[in-house]
């Protein structure tokens, strides 16, 4: 690091030129990167709904839209005009299964009108996702009474409303992370310093992600901000390092110099977990994680890059604006802190110590969604209006099932088939509707059209089961049997029930593998770090204690879970928040060379503790500030959060625990030190 931290500041001006370069070709190459709406996108192809969307394509009706007011001749009118709109590939109503024209109104089947009619029509529409967005507002522009419900609207909503509510976000979170890094601080600059090489870096980040050529919006929702809260406490330890040595009497280049040697260990360390806990969401089957722990991971590799490299030449070149605008420090000591803590805080460690199991046992118990169940918050408009929708209609859901054409006798038997599983109110057939002794060569594509395309005849499936439940599950699995045992491998059934019933399937068969990925390679950055077997093991009980307790949290208030949330939030604050425990660990040891274990613990209360708060305070205010402001997506805004709250309690272990278990473990940290030179 010696010929790295003199080449730097030598050569500060170029260092600033190319990395001013390259954010330009960022600001292009991230206008090119594509979004993904679709989280059934990410399920692997050996899924069941996986091969039935192959099969299928966007040939299953994903958007209701309901009228009210409207007779049924103005219906059959509107219809039309819904239909001749661009991104309708498909629509269906009443008059496709009854003869609304040759019928009298008192004729028709009671049953059948009041699934498509109440006070207005319900009309099925397909939408293909690359015309979710924009039809949805024509929808809503043409109809303003109009009621909606269905993945089309769920996904126009997160295109049109969520990454807005995304953008939004920064105008409340950088003032306040400004205030929290000047209160962390001894000069008015400083604190744009740290923002300028953390927004450089996710700048960065956000233009490399074209060599994905697409990300999740989940991703795109998040990644900024997790970047900026997770990495800032780099440029935070630096330049508390840098401020300490030019107080100890070195010029400032030659402090710059042993501030980029000393911390480079701590924040390499911090870096390295933070990436590995992103990586091991690489291992998921649901390649969401793949995503999302691809993007992070290097984005905090570029916050590294950029506060080792960007950060000391721009420190330098700013030097006499920075001492120019010197403040008293608004953050009172931390040496009373330190004492208190050692010396009155045994209780509550071991409170906090003897609730990790139970808090491990209660968070395996929490009730979890896993699908579109959680993309909106219960009061939003959309959720609102499907809640109206349900009043009227039911709760009825659309399902389709799709099998090879050419033997109608045998489609048929599958229809009285799939009537009889139970849920299942109506079975929309060539065999039902026509007769599957016509031959479907008789009669003109506008009839054979709905029931037979690209080889597979189709039967739209009525049923009465939530998108997202147990007993939704257990009929998916009903007509996952019916269909192959009519047509063994050769059968798909596509509905957002299947896809939620997926969803679950592979997201909790990774927790596990995800889980221990994370750990032992973290684990293994610790170990190499503080060559010592113990202080590894110290750590992950103490930060993975924290996970379990915020994730307890939503057990004990009786609140439901989102899965992916779960998932991801606890790879992020394993990663995230051990860069807290890394710092105080390594100032412990630098006091226990002239100092008894509990003095040692005191001390490094008293010198850390100011590098830990605000980055810790900025994650719990961008985990909250994605929890608050984001409502209109229940996932994103859950995890926010989950974030924030677990940040929160992170820092609460790390400051509170941690140096009392560190003092505790004292001689048996000495007794495991490896052979070798260890890392400070």
């Amino acid at each position: 690091m010696k010929h790295v931290s003199e080449a730097v500041i030598r050569h500060r001006k170029l260092v600033i030129t190319l990395t001013l370069l390259l954010c330009v070709v960022s600001v292009f190459a991230a206008l090119s990167v594509r979004l993904n709406y679709d989280l059934s996108d990410y399920l692997p192809a050996e899924a069941p709904t996986a091969r039935a969307l192959r099969a299928a394509g966007d040939e299953l009706p994903n958007l209701q839209v309901y009228l009210p007011g409207l007779g049924l001749r103005e219906a059959m009118e509107h219809k039309e005009h819904l239909r001749a709109m661009a991104g309708v590939s498909d629509i269906i109503w009443l008059d496709d299964v009854v003869d609304l024209r040759g019928t009298p109104v008192q004729m028709l089947p009671e049953e059948e009108l009041a699934r498509y009619y109440s006070d207005g029509p319900l009309f099925q529409l397909t939408v293909p996702e690359a015309s979710q967005a924009s039809l949805v507002l024509r929808v809503r522009e043409a109809y303003p009474e109009a009621l909606l419900r269905g993945t089309a609207a769920d996904n126009a909503q997160q295109i049109n409303v969520t990454m807005s509510q995304i953008a939004s976000i920064s105008y409340y979170v950088v003032p306040l992370c400004l205030v929290i890094l000047i209160l962390a601080t001894r000069h008015w600059v400083e604190p744009l310093l740290f923002l300028l090489a953390i927004g450089t870096a996710i700048l960065l980040n956000e233009g490399s992600n074209i060599i994905f050529g697409e990300v999740s919006f989940i991703t795109r929702s998040c990644a900024a901000l997790l970047q900026l809260a997770v990495s800032i406490d780099y440029a935070i330890f630096l330049l508390h390092r840098f401020a300490d040595l030019r107080e100890e009497g070195h010029a400032p280049g030659e402090a710059m110099r042993l501030a980029m040697r000393k911390a480079s260990g701590t924040i390499a360390a911090s870096a390295m977990t933070t990436v590995f806990g992103f990586l091991a969401l690489v291992l998921m089957d649901f390649s969401l994680g793949r995503d999302m722990g691809l993007v992070l991971a290097k984005g905090v590799l570029l916050s590294y890059l950029s506060v080792m490299f960007f950060l000391p030449a721009v420190v330098i070149a700013s030097l006499k604006w920075i001492d120019k605008t010197r403040h008293r420090s608004f953050i009172p000591s931390f040496k009373g802190f330190g004492r208190v803590v050692v010396r009155f805080g045994a209780p509550l460690a071991i409170v906090l110590l003897l609730a990790l199991p139970l808090a491990f046992l209660m968070q395996g118990k929490n009730t979890f969604v896993y699908g579109s169940g959680g993309m909106h918050s219960p009061d939003s408009p959309l959720r609102q209006e499907a809640r109206k929708i349900e009043e009227r209609f039911g709760q009825e859901r659309l399902a389709l099932a799709l099998v090879p054409e050419g033997d109608r006798a045998k489609e048929a038997a599958l229809g009285q088939d799939l009537a009889q599983v139970p849920g299942i109110r109506s079975v929309f057939s060539y065999a039902d509707t026509v007769s599957h002794g016509i031959p479907p060569q008789a009669l003109p594509d506008s009839v054979t059209g709905q029931f037979y395309q690209d080889g597979y005849a189709r039967f739209i499936l009525l049923t009465d089961r939530p998108d997202e439940s147990a007993s939704a599950f257990l009929q998916v699995e009903q007509l996952r049997d019916t269909l192959q045992r009519h047509y063994p491998g050769d059968a798909h059934l596509l509905s957002e029930a299947a896809v939620n019933f997926d969803l679950m399937s592979f997201i909790t068969s990774d927790n596990l593998k995800v889980l221990l990925a994370g750990v032992i390679s973290i684990g293994l950055v610790l170990l190499l770090n503080f060559r010592n077997l113990t202080i590894p093991l110290i750590l992950l009980v103490v930060i993975q204690g924290s996970i379990w307790l915020n994730m307890a949290t939503p057990y004990l208030l009786g609140s439901t879970l989102n899965y992916i949330g779960f998932q991801i939030v606890s790879s992020v604050q394993l990663g995230a928040t051990v860069d807290y425990g890394i710092l105080l660990t390594q100032r412990y040891l630098e006091g226990r060379g002239t100092r008894p274990p509990r003095q040692a613990a005191a001390w490094a209360l008293e010198v850390s503790t100011a590098s830990i708060l605000p980055p810790a305070m900025i994650l719990t205010l961008a985990g909250y500030a994605l929890g608050l402001l984001v409502k209109e997506n229940g996932v994103i805004s859950e995890m926010g959060l989950i974030i924030g709250r677990g940040a929160a309690l992170s820092c609460v272990m790390v400051l509170l625990v941690l140096p009392l278990v560190l003092s505790w473990c004292d001689k048996l940290i000495l007794k495991t030190k490896l052979k070798g030179k260890q890392s400070t």
